[in-house]
């Protein structure tokens, strides 16, 4: 009676064991699913705004009529506008806000600069490869338009620049 009460126990440990190793595989598995899915968001939000910016080239607007043009409301999926004066951080979807709201808290004497990981801790997102990566992805978008800066050593911090529109030409 103890020798079979014992295989079967040896049999519940091999099961077990299985289970484990499928676990951590699936795991493995989910990993990889979750960054090609924040690559695929990223290359669709990529496509965007470069249609964006080829649609803007072929119906150039003169200056006036940017002048008079209202400050358009945020569509999630659309493009970060370049940064300029009087520019209203509302013209922004939600995550990029989120962004800008993370580093505007900081203090600006030397601590107010994060790396994307911390802005992703900061924002309550798990620290995944793929959700840091979307993060670092939002962030270098704001800091090429002109909403943050981005330092060499690829941290953040709150700041704004004007930055030169495609088709403004060669500046003297």
């Amino acid at each position: 009676m103890l020798a079979m009460l014992e295989e079967r126990e040896t049999a519940a440990r091999v099961r077990v064991e299985g289970l484990r190793e499928e676990v951590a595989r699936l795991a493995g598995v989910l990993e990889a699913a979750e960054i090609e899915l924040d690559l695929r968001v990223i290359a669709r939000e990529e496509l965007v705004e470069a249609l964006a910016v080829s649609a803007a080239e072929s119906t150039a607007m003169t200056e006036s009529e940017a002048e008079q043009e209202t400050a358009p409301s945020p569509v999630p999926g659309s493009t970060v506008p370049p940064w300029r004066d009087g520019l209203p951080v509302t013209v922004l979807t939600p995550d990029y806000q989120r962004i800008l709201g993370v580093l505007e808290e900081r203090p600006s004497a030397g601590q107010g600069s994060l790396k994307a990981r911390e802005i992703a801790v900061q924002l309550g997102l798990e620290t995944t490869p793929a959700k840091v990566e979307g993060v670092r992805s939002k962030a270098r978008r704001l800091a090429e338009r002109g909403w943050l800066v981005q330092e060499t050593s690829g941290m953040f911090s709150a700041g704004r620049r004007p930055v030169p529109l495609p088709d403004a030409g060669p500046s003297a």
